[in-house]
């Protein structure tokens, strides 16, 4: 559904790039028509840039303090927007739009096998790197797209179940790990809720609202209320969710999250207590499944045994 969307958007956006281009040729007196295209493509990048900007500006507003080994100078900063930006055109014009998962190639059951869930308003298509990643390891996974896109949460718990028994019957294997990015990570603990632990050896999420965030309260969907986060407080969904958990759930889930993400505010909602909490600095909401220093995370989350699973000895720097 979101790929067809997307590409409805993109004929709406190449129609509007032509138009401009054209009204660049005749109102504004541009004599070639290659330059007018240009012209016009670059106030469509303008128009997007914004739109990150934005983000930025609104997580900053509502965000909690950047630890100073986080800290970011005018390169820094810089690296960040653009990060973000290229992650946002890459995924949203060109991934999602076809969304395909890397075959494992000959090697099959190395490791256990991986559940990719992704997060709101999204698909298949957001895990490509990631998926490249997992195929040269040798890793079977699959991802799940959760449609339709507005629902209740707990409607998504179903296919996820029917994932894990399709990738345990393919592989044999009893157990599999999720990794799943944004509102993904909320899917996989109301899955842990609903189905219990038993054929999951590991949860990684990345740059999950666990508590809420406050730029959810700006989006549609039931599914953006239950992310929501008003004056300080995370929904009364978020709140039951984790009343739930014990120390044993939450020791089964690793969340990686980013100290300048653009739209979990505030950034530390990404904490989960009774977790094992990895930051990183630098790194945008929409990057962080595609930045080198995330997957690099990720394959060590995934390859190495549940009982070495100690936190990193520095801080991941910009």
């Amino acid at each position: 559904m979101i790929a067809r969307i997307l590409k409805w958007l993109m004929l709406l956006q190449v129609l509007a790039v032509l138009g401009l281009a054209y009204l660049a040729m005749q109102a504004w007196g541009v004599a070639s028509p290659l330059l007018a295209v240009l012209l016009a493509l670059a106030m469509l990048l303008a128009v997007r840039a914004l739109i990150v900007v934005r983000n930025f500006w609104e997580s900053r507003r509502l965000g909690s303090p950047v630890p100073p080994e986080y800290q970011l100078g005018t390169m820094g900063a810089a690296r960040l927007f653009l990060g973000e930006l290229r992650a946002t055109l890459w995924t949203s014009s060109w991934g999602m739009l076809r969304p395909r998962l890397h075959a494992a190639g000959t090697i099959l059951g190395q490791g256990l096998p991986v559940l990719l869930v992704h997060g709101y308003v999204c698909n298949g298509g957001y895990w490509t790197k990631l998926s490249r990643q997992l195929a040269r390891a040798g890793i079977v996974h699959k991802a799940i797209d959760l449609e339709p896109i507005n629902a209740d949460i707990e409607e998504f718990v179903p296919l996820v179940e029917q994932a894990i028994t399709e990738l345990c019957a393919r592989t044999g294997s009893d157990r599999v790990i999720l990794v799943a990015h944004s509102m993904g990570g909320l899917v996989a603990r109301a899955w842990l809720r609903h189905y219990g632990a038993a054929r999951v050896a590991r949860i990684v999420t990345i740059g999950t609202p666990h508590h809420g965030t406050a730029l959810a309260n700006l989006a549609a969907g039931a599914n953006a209320r239950q992310m929501s986060r008003v004056d300080g407080t995370p929904s009364g969904w978020l709140a039951q969710l984790a009343a739930s958990e014990t120390p044993e759930t939450r020791a089964l889930i690793t969340s990686i999250y980013s100290h300048h993400d653009n739209i979990v505010a505030p950034q530390a909602s990404a904490q989960l207590p009774g977790a094992r909490n990895i930051a990183f600095g630098g790194i945008g909401h929409v990057a962080l499944a595609s930045d080198a220093r995330v997957l690099r995370q990720l394959l060590a989350e995934i390859t190495i045994k549940s009982e070495v699973a100690q936190p990193p000895s520095a801080p991941h720097f910009a």
